[in-house]
């Protein structure tokens, strides 16, 4: 009997968050736009790593572009919150503007 459960797609502020070791991308492939968020650097507090340097950019979904061209905004921020606040601006902006 096949299993009906579907499993939960973690979002934020409406958009779907997915990760892959020390990258996240936010956004839908759908889109135009996506961000791609890099962990550079962590430090541990206590038990836990928690990141300290990610790199945050803005690009373009087009998969007929070379993976340079596609970067339309870059930053470095000090934090995790810091990175997905930025995010959050950049991505509903671009996608409101085309």
């Amino acid at each position: 009997m096949a299993s009906t459960e579907t499993r939960s797609q973690l979002e934020y502020k409406g958009f779907p968050l997915r990760r892959k070791d020390n990258l996240i991308y936010y956004g839908s492939m759908a889109d135009k736009y996506i961000i791609m968020m890099q962990i550079v650097e962590t430090k541990k507090v206590k038990d836990l790593d928690v990141a300290t340097k990610v790199i945050v950019q803005l690009q373009l979904t087009d998969p007929n572009l070379k993976s340079r061209d596609r970067v339309v905004k870059k930053s470095e921020k000090p934090s995790l919150y810091a990175a997905m606040d930025v995010a959050a601006v950049w991505l509903e902006r671009a996608l409101a503007a085309g």
